[in-house]
């Protein structure tokens, strides 16, 4: 077997050659849909490594639980418009709650820094140090500030990079003052990049500062009361506690907040799992349809390849004749033709390969799209070329094969 196939790769090679221009022409369709699916296959991936990125840098086994929307006087007010939330909540969450690890009151303002000659109008959030363990923040530089802290209401603050970059460009900005509202915070550590959130905000534009520093001093009490908070980040202990956590903290809100069966809730809690899910199923179903189409262009470099080989039968019918009239068999006939069918789509598939990394480099480069090429989507789209050659050179394979000696000597 090996005898005869290494003898139908030397006549292959021999027929491309004579017909290069041709060869190469034929061979086009199929680098490019080679090139095409791996390209397409790395732009889904990559969209898709960037949700997961966004997802977690959120934090793990995020629930956020916001104020709901109220009904006053006939009117119906929309989510977040009364704060309906108290640091009790966050304390009794955490408490009475099993399947929550920890819950995060948080208080969050717009208002302007200044540093110095420099000022930048930034988020203001006022936090208690489990915060950031719920959002999975670490401190780059400095140190977080501690329940102490936030028991004294000291004038303290963490800074986001966007914040540093725009407040501190040329220096470090732990020990350094800044001022908000007048009022003067040392800063005294510089949070890790997040980078943009999964609806584009850009999570490194803060600056942190303790809870009660933010009510007392910064932002003030709010008219619901000194008690009130914007929102509740809340941790689960684990993905599987998500909807658990969800249910206790239902039940425990509308017992807190004394409502009647029937009586809508005055709080939303925001499961992102399921939210999350959706985008990353998306981004695949988009890889896979982007593929999909891609592939359509492999299928018409085989059809390429058939319509080539056909020709080339018509063209070699009397060579043909000439090697059954000294004793070729039918099916060395057959794998002569399927292995110059072969070669071209395995060449063309090892060229379109070199041209879709280099697509994909170069869409990450100038279009700025995260691109992720596997050595899974190149041995698919290898393969998927080597058996477009198989395919669509098996007809013009068995024509040849199957030729009458007696006509195709006759041939001119």
């Amino acid at each position: 077997m090996i005898a005869p196939l290494l003898s139908s790769l030397k006549i292959a090679y021999i027929a491309l050659r004579t017909n290069k221009m041709r060869a190469m022409l034929t061979m086009l369709g199929v680098i490019i849909g080679v090139a095409a699916v791996i390209a397409t296959v790395a732009v889904g991936a990559g969209a898709t490594r960037t949700i997961q990125a966004q997802i977690s840098s959120l934090g793990s086994n995020l629930i956020i639980v916001i104020p709901g929307s109220l009904t006053a006087s006939g009117i119906r007010l929309g989510s977040g418009q009364a704060l309906t939330l108290t640091q009790g909540d966050a304390e009794a969450i955490a408490t009475q709650c099993p399947a929550v690890a920890r819950a995060a009151p948080v208080v969050r303002e717009g208002e302007q820094v200044i540093a110095g000659a420099n000022n930048w109008a930034t988020s203001i959030l006022g936090i208690t140090p489990d915060y950031l363990k719920v959002r999975d923040w670490t401190v780059a530089q400095g140190a977080p500030f501690t329940s102490k802290d936030v028991d004294s209401a000291n004038t303290v603050a963490l800074l986001g990079r966007t914040v540093v970059t725009n407040l501190f460009p040329s220096g470090n900005p732990v020990g350094q003052t800044i001022r908000i509202s007048n009022v003067p915070l040392t800063v005294i550590g510089v949070l890790t990049s997040k980078g943009q959130s999964p609806g584009g905000q850009d999570q490194d534009d803060v600056v942190m500062i303790p809870l009660t520093t933010a009510k007392k001093r910064v932002l003030g009490v709010s008219s619901a009361g000194a008690d009130a908070v914007g929102a509740i980040m809340v941790q689960a202990t684990g993905p599987a506690a998500m909807q658990s956590a969800q249910q206790q903290m239902e039940v425990l809100l509308r017992q807190r907040h004394h409502l009647q069966p029937g009586q809508d809730d005055d709080f939303t809690i925001r499961n992102l799992e399921d939210v999350f899910a959706a985008q990353e199923s998306s981004a695949r179903v988009m890889a896979v349809l982007l593929a999909v189409i891609a592939s359509v262009s492999l299928i018409v470099g085989g059809i390429g390849i058939m319509n080539i080989m056909l020709v080339s039968v018509t063209e070699r019918t009397r060579e043909i004749g000439l090697r059954q009239a000294v004793g070729a068999f039918t099916g060395d006939i057959l794998l002569q033709f399927l292995v110059e069918a072969v070669a071209l789509s395995v060449v063309g598939g090892v060229a379109g390969i070199g041209v879709g990394v280099l697509t994909a480099m170069l869409i990450s480069r100038f279009a700025h799209w995260a691109t992720v090429v596997s050595t899974g989507s190149i041995g698919l789209a290898f393969a998927f070329s080597a058996l477009v050659g198989v395919f669509f050179g098996y007809y013009p394979a068995r024509k040849a094969a199957y030729l009458d000696p007696i006509e195709a000597l006759r041939y001119e």
